[in-house]
């Protein structure tokens, strides 16, 4: 999974425990969004009633906070790509031998982001989680 965790993702690891009463070990930036990613069965307790845990995190940090739930293997990927780029939507989901293709349709370019900056995020964080290459048709 995760192969680097640095002292700012330590803090919020270690915040995020204190406060949605779930330990993580994923921690992760995309579109200025800080994620954590939980087991599937954890997702609504670290979330709380009605967000309130998301919503005093993101207080406490001054930053916009979103969990999904981790996938179990590459069979999750599709279920674990569309909850990290939500509320866009994508066409179709490919996985080749070495690469994860994924058809953006008219959304392609939210996709990449300017100076293809949220490529490179998901390129990263795919490489991390999966061991595959990103690419978007």
């Amino acid at each position: 999974m995760v192969n680097t965790i640095d002292m700012q993702d330590m803090r919020y690891l270690n915040l995020f425990e204190s406060i949605m009463g779930v330990r993580t070990h994923f921690c992760f930036r995309y579109n200025d969004v800080i994620v954590f990613s939980v087991p599937g069965e954890l997702v609504a307790k670290s979330v709380g009633e009605n967000g309130r845990n998301v919503r005093k995190m993101s207080e406490i940090l001054g930053k916009r906070i979103r969990v999904i739930a981790s996938p179990r293997g590459l069979e999750d990927a599709g279920s674990f790509i569309k909850a990290l780029i939500s509320p866009l939507t994508i066409k179709g989901l490919e996985i080749k031998d070495n690469e994860i293709v994924v058809n953006g349709g008219s959304n392609k370019a939210s996709l990449i982001g300017r100076n293809k900056r949220r490529l490179l995020e998901m390129q990263k964080i795919i490489r991390d989680f999966f061991g595959k290459e990103f690419r978007i048709a």
